[in-house]
């Protein structure tokens, strides 16, 4: 589920990158921006881009809280560092080695 989530989420990304370079500036920042002509009347494209793109960022932002809500029910530990101490136990006896001791004076 989280593999299916997550290529959607990058589909739906460099979609709304996309909307969101063809549409024209607005601003003029520059003096960059789209010149006279366009698939359909300037309006329309406009209008049709906008709502592209409105509906791709509703789209990642659901898409988002779905991951959030899948990574908050993982029951696969609390943390990477959580995870990497129960894999060293496992790997290793769970009996503790002898402690050394000094030996007394005279004894040796």
């Amino acid at each position: 589920m989280e593999a299916i989530l997550l290529t959607i989420h990058l589909i739906v990304a460099v979609a709304m990158v996309a909307t969101i370079l063809l549409q024209r500036s607005e601003g003029g920042a520059l003096g960059i921006g789209g010149g006279s002509g366009g698939m359909m009347s300037a309006r329309g494209a406009g209008d049709a881009l906008s709502k592209t793109t409105k509906w791709l960022a509703i789209i990642f932002l659901a898409n988002s809280l779905l991951l959030g809500w899948h990574a908050a029910q993982d029951d696969r530990g609390a943390s990477v560092i959580d995870q990497a101490l129960e894999q060293e136990l496992e790997e290793t006896d769970s009996t503790l080695p002898d402690v050394p001791t000094v030996p007394q004076d005279g004894e040796g």
